[in-house]
Parts: structure tokens; sequence; C-alpha cells
């Protein structure tokens, strides 16, 4: 045999052998079987038709919305479900969440867990928040955003981790093009695979889109979001900018990469019904992109999301005030502290 195959026949093992590991974690921590054989699978193995089934128990998530394993050292593995175990030794539980928003999720978990549980958020509208981001935001975006049109601009923002290729910069650049909508678009140093910044950006691009368009490294997101030019979001659906989005009244187009943001993109699009979902992940089209960018910000669709966003951000900024959930919430824990 040779050491080609050797090394691949021990490759396949050692992945195997980390399968078996990490089932057996994710048992003990209370992961159903299913759900565990799902989660570790990547997609390409799981028929279609699965991955758009019901996950039992786990409602209304379907096979393909769960977090799957890309499988490192099966050390950091294993030291993560550690991490995750030990909630079930924990005195008192966190949350950053609106309450209403994840009334039944959150009985569930009180259920299963049995300790204090103190729903809170959103904090950046609870207090004064100063920026932790390593990237200086442009404050000249907002100068733009102060000439355009109300609810005329799309926001495009994939987050501080998540990275596209060369096809999907050029796929999503055609698409808001063609789209005709004004875009506020960040584009983050690195966040394009094998470019330092948009060198990579199609050839005409900017003299097709000129003054409709603005392409910034980072920027001021809660104050973009809350600017009355902003009618749409395109997000990674991390949870920090869902909220900013859903405290703001900002319906979204979502694009979820990994983690846990396929879970928020399903509550975003189907329980909230506050937003849509690129139907042809993760190869983005640009007609998909243009249709999806007309139904958010032109469609009657995007308007009725639109309107129950603005039912969101009223009961969220109801519930930061004093004598409401977040707002007791917080007190809650201020005294269970201080036993």
């Amino acid at each position: 045999m040779s050491s080609g195959s050797c090394s691949k026949k021990n490759k396949g093992l050692k992945r195997e052998l980390s399968h078996l590991a990490i089932e057996e974690i994710l048992s003990s921590v209370g992961s159903p079987h299913q759900v565990t054989r799902a989660s570790l699978k990547t997609r390409n193995s799981i028929a279609d038709s699965m991955l758009r089934d019901l996950v039992p128990s786990l409602h209304p998530l379907r096979f393909k919305d769960l977090p799957h394993a890309n499988l490192g050292k099966v050390e950091d593995f294993i030291e993560y479900f550690e991490v995750a175990g030990k909630v079930r030794t924990a005195s008192g539980i966190i949350r950053s969440t609106i309450s209403h928003l994840e009334h039944s999720s959150l009985a569930q978990l009180q259920q299963r867990h049995q300790v204090p549980f103190f729903s809170i958020g959103p904090m950046h509208k609870m207090a004064p928040s100063s920026s932790t981001s390593l990237l200086i935001e442009d404050a000249y975006c907002i100068e733009w955003l102060d000439k355009q049109a109300p609810l005329s601009v799309i926001y495009v923002s994939l987050g501080s981790l998540a990275t596209v290729d060369e096809k999907e910069l050029a796929e999503m650049a055609w698409g808001l093009a063609s789209s005709g909508q004004p875009f506020l678009w960040v584009v983050r140093p690195g966040s394009v695979r094998n470019s330092d910044w948009i060198e990579l950006l199609p050839d005409g691009f900017k003299e097709e889109t000129g003054e409709r368009g603005r392409v910034v490294r980072w920027a001021p997101q809660k104050e973009v979001l809350a600017h009355c030019a902003v009618g749409g979001f395109w997000t990674h659906c991390g949870w920090n900018s869902t909220l900013e989005s859903l405290s703001e009244g900002v319906p979204m187009l979502c694009m979820p990469r990994f983690g846990d943001q396929e879970v928020n993109a399903r509550y975003i699009c189907h329980v909230w019904r506050i937003g849509l979902e690129c139907e042809h992940q993760p190869e983005v089209e640009r007609g998909e992109i243009e249709k999806v960018v007309k139904v958010l910000m032109l469609g009657n669709d995007g308007e009725e999301m639109r309107r129950r966003a603005t039912l969101t951000k009223e009961k969220v900024a109801l519930g930061v005030r004093k004598g409401c959930s977040s707002y007791n919430s917080l007190n809650d824990l201020t005294e269970f502290l201080s036993l």
C-alpha cells in the first residue's frame, strides 16, 4: 500500500473516531440522536428532502437550520462541549434576549434547568455602550444616508467574522446594482478571500451604481439601523445584529454563514416573519439577490414585514422601560447577586 493511501486511510479513521467521540459528548449533554447525526454530517451528504424536515422536539427548526460541525481538532470540540455542559451546574443563567420574542423557548429552558433565568436585552437600549470594534467606523456614511429618501436604502453587512470569495462578491455586487436600490455596503478588510479590501469588485460596478451606492470598511451599525433612510438590512443573522435590527424595526434579508446564524434566520423569516431568506445558499446568484432585494424594499410582502418589524420595535422599547420585562430582569439579577 502506498504512503498516500495509508495517509488517506488514517485521516478517514481519525475523522470517524472524532465523530464517535463528539457524538458521545453531544449525547451526554442531552442532544437528541437525530440532531446529533444531522449536526455532524456535512450538508452535501444529506438528502435535501431530509434537510427540509422539521427536527423532532425542536419546532420550528429544520435539519438544515442546525449548526453543523466542521471538525478541526477533536480536543477543541471536546473542550467546547465540556464548557457547554457546565450550564447544567450553574446557579443562574443570563440570556441576552427579548423575552416576548422567545417566550416558548425560554419556558422550555427554564423547565429543563430549574434555575433562575434572567432575560435581559437588548443591552444597548438599556445603557450607553461604546464600540468594541477594532475597526474604525466610517462616520461619513451617516452624512450620505442623510441625503437619501426615507426607507430607500438597504444596509449590507455580514459581520465581523464571515468571509466571501471573489465569485460571491461579484454576485452580491451585480445583484445590488441590478436591484436599482440605494445601498450602504460594509466590506470588512480581509473579508474577501485573497484580497485586502475591494480590489476584486467587478469592473464596471462603481460606474453602474455611482452615487446610489456607498461601500465602506466598517459602519456605526446601531446608528445606521436607526436612520430613517434605512428600509432593510442584508445580514448574516448574528445575534447582536439581529437584536439591533429588531430594536429599530428594520426587516431583514437573511444570509446566515455559520454557528447559530441559521437558527436565527429561521426565527426571523418563519416565526417573527420580518425577513426573507436567500433561497440558493450557499451559492448566491445575482438574479436571486436582485429579486429578494426588490421584494424586501418595494414589494407588498416587504411592506408587511416592515409593519411587523415596527410592532416589534415598539414591544422592545416597552420591555426596557421601568417596571417591564427586561428592566425587571435586570433588577432581579442585581438582587440575586447580592444574596
